[in-house]
């Protein structure tokens, strides 16, 4: 795969949706082809967060956001920015798996690729092949393109929504605790592709699970009460924390 380098950041961005957890005042970096956990309690505004960086709050009522966030320096937010445009590039995946069941597994993968203008039923093949080998899929349903995607595992689903999201080449891939669904094999399915994803994607994954922050992820950021408490290397923050309260979450006295 060809690297990327697209650089996101967030900068001091609050935000309020749909009477969660508020976000306050977060300054935050995502290094190019990197993972980053977001990790904290529930109810800290995590998922508050991830929303915000590619403007799917916007589709909640009384959701409301100030600051920016910049997308190889361009502000996503600016008011000449289209919101759709803004979700190809940075694309994104939800707790549980929702691939559109009146669509077969091949229509379901190709759903977003309008949105990269009018493509030929060759190249849309190809695409969607692609992608499906980027979600480590393709050997999977080759031979079943056609096929519902109810008929998929669990797990199979999860990687099929990977798919449709990185379809349109998106500079970066948010996943919402995408594993919390899913039993041990699939999260270890999940976790290797987020590792295989990193060489072409700038990744950010919200987990409750910190023992995969530990495995999958780069950098790691703390958010509590909606306040980013610490960010940075992942090592560090689960072995030499600088902040009391990221060292109470991380060995398990709270949360």
């Amino acid at each position: 795969m060809a690297e990327r380098r697209s650089r996101l950041r967030a900068e001091q961005l609050s935000a309020l949706y749909g009477g969660t957890a508020a976000v306050k005042d977060v300054t935050l970096a995502f290094p190019p082809n990197t993972v980053t956990a977001i990790i904290g309690p529930s109810g800290c505004g995590k998922s508050t967060f991830l929303r915000c960086l590619n403007r799917l709050h916007e589709l909640a009522p009384d959701a409301t956001v100030r600051g920016h966030v910049f997308l190889d320096g361009r502000d996503v937010y600016a008011a000449e920015a289209n919101a759709v445009a803004i979700r190809r590039r940075i694309g994104m995946v939800f707790q549980q798996p929702n691939p559109f069941p009146t669509m077969t597994i091949y229509q379901n993968v190709a759903a977003g690729l309008s949105m990269n203008g009018r493509l030929t039923r060759g190249e849309t093949d190809q695409a969607v092949e692609r992608a499906l080998r980027g979600a480590a899929l393709w050997d999977e349903v080759k031979d079943r393109l056609r096929a519902s995607p109810l008929a998929l595992s669990g797990g199979q689903q999860q990687r099929l929504c990977i798919a449709r999201a990185i379809a349109p080449r998106p500079d970066v891939v948010l996943l919402d605790e995408p594993t919390s669904a899913l039993d041990p094999l699939a999260t270890q399915s999940i976790e290797e592709l987020v590792q295989e994803l990193k060489r072409e994607f700038t990744v950010v994954i919200v987990t409750h699970n910190m023992q995969q922050a530990a495995r999958v992820s780069d950098f790691t950021g703390f958010f509590y009460l909606g306040e980013l408490v610490e960010h940075g290397e992942t090592p560090r923050m689960f072995t030499a924390p600088r902040e009391e309260r990221t060292e109470a979450y991380v060995t398990g006295r709270f949360g």
